[in-house]
C-alpha cells in the first residue's frame, strides 16, 4: 500500500460523507477498498489538512460511535462541537447516535 495513493483515495471518500452524517474508520477503509486498514484511514485523517483543506476528517468515527480521542483539529470537544453544529445527534454516554446519524453511502 503507497500511503499518498491510500490517503488521497480516503480524502476522496472522506469528502462525500454528507454534513450531518458521520462514517465510521471501517467503512472508509472498506469504501477504498481496503476493508483491513480501518486504522490507516486513522492515520490519514491525522495528517489531512482538515476542512481548510475540504476534508471534513470531523465526520469520522469509531464504529460505535465515539470520537477519536486524538482528533487532530482540537482534541474530542472541537469534534464534537464541529459535528453537532451540523446537527449530529449524540447519545448520553457522548458517542455519536449512529442509528440516526450514520452515513449510508447513496443518501
Amino acid at each position: 500500500m503507497e500511503r499518498e495513493g491510500f490517503f488521497d483515495r480516503v480524502y476522496e471518500v472522506v469528502r462525500q460523507v454528507p454534513c450531518g452524517r458521520v462514517a465510521s474508520y471501517g467503512q472508509v477503509a472498506a469504501l477504498v477498498g481496503e476493508p483491513r486498514k480501518a486504522r490507516f484511514v486513522g492515520f490519514a485523517m491525522h495528517a489531512s489538512p482538515g476542512m481548510a483543506g475540504g476534508v471534513p476528517c470531523h465526520r469520522v468515527v469509531f464504529k460505535d460511535g465515539s470520537l477519536a480521542p486524538g482528533f487532530a483539529f482540537g482534541g474530542p470537544g472541537a469534534q464534537r462541537q464541529m459535528l453537532e453544529a451540523e446537527g449530529v445527534l449524540f447519545r448520553e454516554d457522548g458517542r455519536v447516535d449512529m442509528g440516526r446519524c450514520a452515513w449510508e453511502v447513496g443518501q
